[in-house]
């Protein structure tokens, strides 16, 4: 065995070491020179592949109404477009041209606004201008659209770009050029449909502007997540770090139909009497539920729309709606009772040196009136005189008593806007001796509802506590918050007052107030299918220089009278004369409480059958295969053909009679003789041109006049 030769081995360890030292110092040089002089463009390209701390919205709750119809929802839309730079450099522009027809065929069965041709040479002039982001089309498109854009030849292609950024979503495929914007869009699922309560969503944000959608954004919108995003193989993968959690759903008082019933009703007759601002309410009378709730206002272009929530913010005198206020204040504290006799003067009266007028002075007035007289017939006079004789001296004692009807409370009005009323509590000097905020005309004004500003909701929770026996209620707007089909927050109905008089006040209040309709000024209010009660109102309004050309035209009452279910205000802003609270504010009250009671009709068929009910239907000769057709199915005897089917009703050369028909079978029947039939009116046949049994001559008119 040789001898181990320990001088070779030592400098074969000093050079490995050196060698490990020099590596050691590179590795150390290195790592200094990349996070330092190289640290900007590492992190650079850290960034590319990672993103911490990203925002995710969460999806934002549903508005419903009170039956569970979705009124407002979060939705995508989609902005689709072409980056043909990328088309370019893929390569893929030769199968572009190859697949262009097809895809502007598709297109045009999309969106028919452009023809094929038009789509063709939109597409080719954006391919030829090298533009990296042109529109497919101009609008956003739901998703239904855009999943049908998704199949056509090229736009199929997968995605391999994302990027998310302020709440939109892009999407792009490098292959096909095709890229997406997605924006989650909020949508009201009948359009302006009571608009201004619903609210809405505005900004680059998403944030919400007014109505319940501000009022409970905390709900509605949920709580962001974070996520960090890492690429892996050319594709970013979400991790969640903190998942969002989505807004919870709010069920309102609103009913849809009423909603729709009030605002056609307030906008025809605004557009009959050319107003300038609609309001109408309809609470139910044991709940508070705010059913429908209207603001029409007219713009510049003539159109009637809801831009102010004139409902719970317009701080205007109300008029002669405020004087079942003060009737029943008098009442109530026993000053008066309905024996209470006042003369009116002729329609005339100095009232501590200003005149006071009723409507109907020009004609002498209605001289003297019972206590319900005044408010049956309205009289300034009349009110102003009982309230000034009683309370004069003690103006306090008054506007104490209004107080204690609710009137002044603030209802907490989940609307942005919303004020309640301002009625001025008489106040004297340091040395008790002068009023210091009060004169003596004050009162007598007060007590026929100027010198004051109450919102229409205030008036009508006033009116509402009537129908209710006396409790009044507050205002609900929303009923519960609902999170995946549970409730997790009720809103019961609230009482603010259990008594806003005592019982027997409120029973006298009732009956006068029905009688303003029956007998009264309020008739245009009424119907002949159940009792309706409730008060007119028309106050001028003034402006800064004390003149006015304005008016605001109140009813404000309950329906039916002998059980209420329903309480409703219509108000109304007009610019001149003619102008009367019942004569057209009341026409409203009358077509929304009509409509109301029909659509909540529900009877059974065998309950409104009675011993004059006909079980075979009366068919008349028109179109007996249609009524053959109809008769068969409802399993009624066929012995109606047997007189529809008469020689003498089949005689084909005499003008059959058409009398009580319908335009369909009134029409078939006489142009199936060859004479040709003109229409005035809709119905049923009233009369004909052409008597009945008149042999019928070639080229022949008839004409039918219809009625309802």
């Amino acid at each position: 065995m040789s001898k181990f030769d320990y001088k070779k081995v030592m400098p074969r360890y000093t050079v490995i070491s050196i060698l490990m030292t020099l590596i050691a110092f590179a590795v150390v040089g290195k790592t200094l020179y990349l996070q330092t002089a190289k640290r900007d463009y590492w992190m650079k390209v850290a960034a590319r592949v990672k993103k911490d701390s990203v925002e995710v919205k969460p999806n934002r709750g549903n508005i419903l109404s009170c039956n569970g119809e979705l009124m407002a929802s979060t939705l995508p839309e989609y902005k689709i477009f072409m980056d043909f730079v990328a088309l370019k450099e893929s390569k893929n522009d030769s199968l572009w041209f190859d697949k262009i027809d097809s895809i502007c065929i598709g297109l045009n069965q999309l969106f028919p606004e452009r023809s094929v041709k038009e789509f063709k040479k939109y597409l080719q002039e954006g391919f030829a201008n090298n533009k990296r982001h042109w529109p497919i089309v101009n609008s956003r498109i739901d998703y239904n659209t855009y999943t049908e854009v998704r199949k056509l030849p090229i736009f199929r292609m997968p995605f391999n770009y994302e990027k998310a950024e302020q709440g939109v979503i892009i999407r792009a495929s490098f292959k096909s050029g095709f890229c997406i914007e997605e924006n989650s869009a909020r949508q009201r699922s009948y359009g302006d449909l009571a608009g201004r309560t619903i609210g809405a969503m505005f900004g680059a944000k998403d944030s919400a502007r007014f109505g319940l959608e501000l009022s409970y954004d905390s709900i509605l919108r949920g709580q962001n997540g974070i996520i960090h995003r890492r690429k892996i193989r050319d594709k970013f993968l979400n991790i969640i770090d903190t998942p969002p959690v989505d807004g919870a759903d709010i069920i309102t008082t609103i009913d849809v139909n009423m909603q729709d019933l009030a605002e056609r009703a307030v906008i025809d007759e605004l557009k009959e009497i050319n107003g300038n601002v609609g309001v109408a309410i309809v609470m139910e009378v044991q709940t508070g539920d705010i059913k429908a709730i209207v603001n029409m206002e007219k713009c510049s272009d003539g159109q009637y729309r809801e831009r102010k929530n004139h409902a719970v913010s317009d701080l205007l005198e109300p008029g002669s709606v405020f004087k079942t206020a003060s009737i029943l204040v008098a009442l109530d504290d026993g000053v008066v009772d309905t024996c209470k006799r006042v003369d009116t003067y002729g329609g005339v009266y100095n009232m501590y040196g200003r005149s006071m007028k009723d409507h109907n002075w020009h004609k002498g007035g209605y001289g003297t009136l019972t206590l319900p007289q005044t408010l049956h017939f309205s009289s300034n006079i009349g009110v102003s005189r009982i309230i000034d004789e009683y309370y004069h001296n003690r103006p306090e004692k008054f506007v104490e008593g209004i107080y204690r009807t609710g009137l002044a409370d603030d209802l907490k009005i989940p609307l942005v806007g919303s004020s309640p009323a301002k009625i001025r509590m008489p106040r004297k000097d340091s040395r008790g001796k002068q009023w210091v905020n009060w004169s003596n005309t004050a009162l007598p004004w007060m007590s026929i509802g100027y010198e004051t500003q109450v919102p229409p909701i205030s008036t009508l929770t006033f009116y509402n506590a009537i129908a209710n026996d006396g409790k009044m209620m507050r205002p609900r707007f929303v009923k519960q918050v609902v999170k995946d089909g549970k409730v997790i927050m009720d809103f019961p109905p609230e009482v603010i007052r259990e008594h806003i008089a005592k019982p027997n006040t409120i029973k006298t209040m009732q009956t006068i107030l029905e009688q303003v309709v029956s007998i009264g000024l309020g008739k245009k209010a009424g119907s002949p299918s159940f009792k309706v009660a409730g008060k007119t109102g028309t106050a001028q309004i003034w402006t800064s220089g004390g003149k006015t050309s304005s008016y605001l035209l109140s009813f404000a009452g309950f329906f039916p009278a002998d059980n209420p279910r329903y309480s409703c205000i219509v108000c109304i802003q007009k610019t001149g004369l003619p102008a009367s609270g019942g004569g057209m504010s009341g026409v409203v009250f009358h077509h929304i409480s009509e409509g109301i009671i029909a659509q909540d009709l529900k009877m059974r068929a065998s309950a409104a059958r009675d011993s004059f009910s006909v079980f075979v239907p009366d068919v008349k000769p028109g179109n007996l295969l249609a009524a053959d057709y109809v008769i068969s199915h409802l399993k009624i005897n066929q012995d109606w053909h047997k007189e529809a089917c008469s020689p003498k009703a089949y005689a084909r050369t005499l003008m059959p009679n058409v009398i009580g028909m319908g335009a369909r079978d009134a029409v078939y029947y006489i142009e199936s003789r060859g004479v040709k039939v003109n229409i005035k009116g809709r119905g049923k046949v009233v009369s004909q041109s052409i008597p009945a049994g008149t042999r019928i001559k070639k080229g022949q008119i008839c004409e039918l006049i219809m009625e309802i």
